[in-house]
């Protein structure tokens, strides 16, 4: 989809949509294989019969593209922004296109950014990293002297904590992507803080960090020191290759499971002290609005969250037949434990089989086989459940206890309305 297809808000009654058809009979959970019915019989139209070009002649040698990119039938797998929500672009975001992507590790290319003074591009030759404050010897590494330590290697989502943050007051954007797209999960390579800090040596009052970056927002945060040595790493390798500028290059810091503002990119300087800093990063900024008009501070953790990702705005249902749900769910507390699909707006709920690996702190993905008549509205809904035993909410349950004023954290149930022709709407379920 292109940001034209950007749609206000879709407001539809409950009631009005369970009398209208949905029935869960016509579009049962299927457990067996897939049929030959709903698909193309083999020899109609559309199907080539004689060889194309490109099984007669050769195509381009190996070193055509010497580092290579997507093919060109993939030209409209991007990340997009939206105009509107920011001033301008130095201070904004773009979303990861994930209606489009498969398995759970997000390419790099297509990886979102947050920026709050733009894209820092910085020379790794001349970049310095400073641990200091209560520790017994401080330092400052360069990226070869990083190096020098041993890495590990370690698959965790990030996200924005202002994820669905433009959905508190109802249904507003058309999409996946600008619904949920503030995501990605990689494979980091990096230093686990706990190594440096050993390094260095922490002295007895030691209990926070204050990472800030090198960018020209120098975007603070402090981190208990019992986060910072649990599973907490300066990264510079993202899936195989050195960080992108627009992930941190040459080296960001990773806090598996906390809103992504933590991940301090560019990352300059780790000062270790008694207490937090109280930055305006974790005052003005970066806290959560209540209706009474006190916020709640330091909310790091990003709780269970789902999305379905086809059928979606993007991905409409093309006829009737077999079709498979496809989601992704993700919770910062560890590792996904379940997943439950409705088809009707909440009403009956189907657990969906997950897919391995299911990792802590990572993406898991979930299929569903189903199969549609290619009439009956459907309201698609999913809904996460994490090992804690913490369960995704609804709108409603969020909006009674922080109202509607609020930005961050909404990791709420969504729901995809399909309709008879197929295509499919964002909505909300009072």
């Amino acid at each position: 989809m292109t940001q034209k297809t950007i749609q206000p808000h879709t407001s539809l009654d409950r009631r009005r949509f369970l009398s209208g058809g949905a029935k869960m009979a016509a579009v049962g959970a299927v457990s067996g294989g897939l049929t030959a019915v709903g698909f193309r019989p083999a020899g109609a139209a559309g199907i080539p019969e004689e060889l194309p070009d490109h099984s007669r002649y050769l195509g381009p040698g190996v070193t055509d593209q010497p580092y290579g990119t997507p093919s060109q039938y993939e030209a409209h797998v991007i990340r997009r922004n939206v105009e509107w929500l920011t001033g301008s672009t130095e201070s904004s975001i773009n979303f990861t296109p994930l209606q489009d992507l498969h398995g759970i590790i997000t390419p790099n290319g297509v990886f979102f950014e947050r920026h709050h003074s733009g894209r820092a591009d910085i020379d790794p030759a001349q970049h310095q990293l400073m641990i200091h404050g209560l520790v017994e010897r401080p330092i400052s590494l360069s990226v070869p002297d990083l190096l020098r330590f041993r890495p590990v290697d370690r698959i965790f989502f990030t996200e924005c904590a202002a994820n669905g943050g433009m959905e508190w007051r109802g249904a507003q954007l058309n999409g996946v992507q600008f619904t949920r797209g503030m995501l990605g999960c990689a494979q980091w390579t990096g230093i686990p803080l706990r190594t440096l800090f050993d390094y260095v040596g922490l002295k007895p009052k030691a209990k926070w960090v204050l990472a800030e970056g090198a960018d020209a927002a120098a975007l603070t945060r402090s981190i208990p020191m019992d986060k910072a040595l649990d599973d907490c790493m300066v990264a510079f390798g993202q899936n195989g290759e050195m960080l992108r500028p627009g992930q941190g290059y040459p080296m960001r810091l990773v806090v598996p499971g906390w809103e992504g503002n933590m991940w301090v990119k560019w990352l300059r300087r780790l000062e270790v002290g008694d207490e937090p800093w109280y930055t305006r990063w974790e005052t003005s900024k970066y806290t959560d609005l209540l209706p009474n008009g006190k916020a709640y501070k330091f909310t790091w953790v990003q709780e269970a969250n789902s999305v379905i990702t086809s059928p979606s705005p993007e991905k409409p249902m093309n006829g009737a037949g077999p079709h498979v749900i496809r989601g992704l769910a993700w919770s910062g507390n560890g590792r996904i434990k379940r997943v439950d699909v409705s088809m009707d707006g909440g009403k009956n709920w189907i657990t969906a089989p997950l897919e391995e690996p299911i990792l802590p702190k990572a993406l898991t993905r979930f299929y569903l086989p189903f199969r549609w008549d290619g009439k009956s509205s459907l309201m698609l809904q999913s809904r996460a459940m994490d090992e804690t035993g913490y369960v995704q909410p609804t709108i409603v349950d969020l909006r009674n206890a922080r109202g509607t004023n609020s930005i961050y954290h909404n990791n709420s149930i969504m729901t995809w309305l399909v309709n008879p022709t197929g295509e499919v709407e964002n909505v909300q379920v009072a």
